[in-house]
C-alpha cells in the first residue's frame, strides 16, 4: 500500500479564483467608470440646458418707456420640459428685489456681482434641485439696473434616467462578468490539461516501461519532465544492476556449497570412525539446508524482483514442465521416485519464462523432498475457456488441514514436516509468480490417496 500523496491545493481552483476575482474586480470598475462617467454626462446635460434657458431669459430683459420689462420666452421652459417631467422654478430679481417667480427660490452665489452663469445644487420645498444663476446690467435713463435671473430644476428624472443606466451597466457586467468566467474556466482547464495529460501518459504504462517522456510538453514543464526522465533513467540503471547482482550472488552462493557438499560426501566414504562419520553427515545436512534456504531466498528476492517488471513472451507450458522434469529426474531417482509428465499436445500461454520456471520447479522439489521412497510424482494439465491448470501431485505427506490457509506465507511450513530440510519459501515463491501473472494457486490434498496435490492456474493466450 503506497503512502497517500499530500496535496497542497489545487492549481486550478487558484487559478479559477486568481482569474475570477481579476474578472470581479474588473467588472465592478467597469460599472463604477460608467455610472461616474454617466452621472456626470447627466448632470453636464441638464446644465447646460438651464444656462441655455437662463441665458433665453435675460435676453429677453429690455428697457422700454422708463420701465424694465422681461417677456420670458416660450422656449426658455419648453427645452427643460422636453427633457424629463421635472417641475421647474423660476426667480427674477431686480437690483435684489423680488420681480416675478418664486420668491423663496435660493440663488447661486455669485462670486461676482456680475458673474455669469453659476451652477449650483440646493433643496427647495423638500426636492434637491439644480440651480443656475445669472446676471445682466441694463441702463434705465443713465441708472443701472442689476436684472438677475435663477431657473431651477428637480432631479427626479436625472435620477430615473441615472438608475436605468446603471441596470444596463450592471447587466453589462454582469455579462461581461460571465463571459470572463467561462473564459477562465476553459484557460483553467487548458492549463492543467498537460498535466494531466502526463500523469495519464506514465500510468499507462507498465511497471517495466521506463522509457523517458518523448511527447512534447510546454516550456514550463520541461523542468518536470527532465528530472522525471533522469530519475526514470537511475531508476532502470539500478534495477538493471539489481537484478545481475541476485543473479552473480545465487551463482557464487550455490556454487561453494555444492563443492563444499561433494567435498563432504567424498570424505564421509573414506572414514571409519562413527563419530566422524556421523559429524559429516551433520555437516553435509547443514550444507543442504543452508544451500537451500540460500536458494531459495535468492529466488524469492529474484520472484519480488521480476513479477514487477515481467518480461512476458507466448511459450509452451507442457515444454517447459518437460524440459524441468528431466533436469530433476536425477534428484527423484536417488529416492527411487518415479515423476511422470502426462503428454500431449503444446500448451501456450503468455507469461515470464524465468519466473515459471522457478515456481515449477519449487513445486516438484518440494513433491519430490517430502515423497517416500519408491513413490510418484505426477504432473498433469487441466483445461478451461479461459484456464489452464498444472497440477503437481505426489504421495507423501500432505497438508495439515489447519496449517493449508497460511502456507503461501513467507517461512512458514506445515506441523507434519518433521525434520525434513526447508525454507518455508517454496509455496511463497510458487503463489507470488502465478499472482503476478494473474492467476491463482490451489492448494489441497489428494482427493484418492495419501499425498498433496498444487495446481497452477494460469490465464490462456
Amino acid at each position: 500500500m503506497t503512502d497517500r500523496v499530500r496535496e497542497s491545493g489545487s492549481i486550478r481552483r487558484r487559478l479559477l479564483v486568481q482569474l475570477l476575482s481579476g474578472a470581479g474586480i474588473l467588472a465592478l470598475i467597469l460599472f463604477l467608470v460608467v455610472q461616474d462617467f454617466t452621472k456626470q454626462l447627466a448632470e453636464e446635460n441638464q446644465d447646460n440646458i438651464l444656462r441655455a434657458s437662463v441665458t433665453s431669459v435675460l435676453d429677453a430683459a429690455a428697457v422700454q418707456n422708463g420701465q424694465i420689462t422681461i417677456d420670458i420666452p416660450y422656449s426658455a421652459f419648453s427645452m427643460l420640459g422636453n427633457v424629463s417631467d421635472d417641475r421647474v422654478f423660476y426667480k427674477i430679481t431686480q437690483n435684489s428685489k423680488f420681480l416675478t417667480g418664486y420668491d423663496s427660490l435660493p440663488e447661486a452665489k455669485l462670486a461676482k456681482p456680475l458673474a455669469q452663469l453659476q451652477v449650483s445644487t440646493a433643496n427647495y420645498l423638500g426636492e434637491e434641485v439644480r440651480l443656475v444663476t445669472s446676471t445682466r446690467l441694463l441702463s434705465n435713463a443713465g441708472v443701472p439696473v442689476l436684472i438677475s435671473v435663477t431657473i431651477a430644476q428637480t432631479r427626479n428624472g436625472q435620477k430615473q434616467t441615472l438608475a436605468f443606466i446603471s441596470r444596463r451597466v450592471s447587466m453589462l457586467g454582469f455579462g461581461f462578468f460571465t463571459i470572463a468566467a467561462i473564459l477562465t474556466v476553459y484557460s483553467a482547464q487548458s492549463t492543467v490539461r498537460p498535466l494531466r495529460r502526463l500523469a495519464a501518459s506514465v500510468s499507462r504504462r507498465g511497471p517495466q516501461d521506463l522509457r523517458p517522456v518523448a511527447a512534447p510538453v510546454p516550456r514550463e514543464m520541461v523542468p518536470l519532465v527532465d528530472a522525471l526522465n533522469k530519475f526514470m533513467g537511475r531508476l532502470k540503471k539500478s534495477l538493471s544492476q539489481s537484478e545481475e547482482f541476485i543473479a552473480e550472488a545465487a551463482h557464487r552462493v550455490r556454487t561453494p556449497l555444492a563443492t563444499l557438499r561433494t567435498q563432504a560426501e567424498l570424505t564421509l566414504h573414506r572414514v571409519e570412525r562413527d563419530e566422524t562419520r556421523e559429524a559429516l553427515r551433520e555437516m553435509i545436512r547443514a550444507i543442504d539446508e543452508s544451500s537451500r534456504a540460500a536458494g531459495q531466498l535468492l529466488d524469492h528476492a529474484m520472484v519480488t524482483f521480476r513479477t514487477d517488471y515481467l518480461e512476458v513472451q507466448k511459450l509452451d507450458l507442457r515444454e517447459m514442465v518437460c524440459g524441468l522434469v528431466e533436469n530433476m529426474r536425477p534428484v527423484a531417482d536417488l529416492k527411487d521416485i518415479f515423476v511422470e509428465l502426462e503428454s500431449g499436445s503444446a500448451i501456450n500461454i503468455m507469461g515470464d519464462p524465468i519466473l515459471i520456471q522457478n515456481a515449477v520447479r519449487n513445486l516438484i522439489d518440494n513433491a519430490i523432498k517430502y515423497s517416500p521412497v519408491e513413490s510418484m510424482v505426477k504432473l498433469s494439465f487441466t483445461y478451461a475457456s479461459d484456464i489452464i491448470g498444472l497440477i503437481i501431485q505426489d504421495e507423501g505427506i500432505g497438508f495439515p488441514k489447519e496449517d493449508r490457509a497460511n502456507l503461501t506465507n513467507r517461512f512458514v511450513r506445515g506441523s507434519n514436516v518433521g525434520g525434513r530440510i526447508g525454507s518455508g519459501l517454496g509455496l511463497t515463491i510458487a503463489d507470488d509468480v502465478v499472482r503476478a501473472h494473474g492467476g491463482s494457486l490451489s492448494i489441497e490434498n489428494n482427493a484418492k490417496g495419501n499425498g498433496a496435490c498444487v495446481t497452477l492456474y494460469f490465464p490462456s493466450c
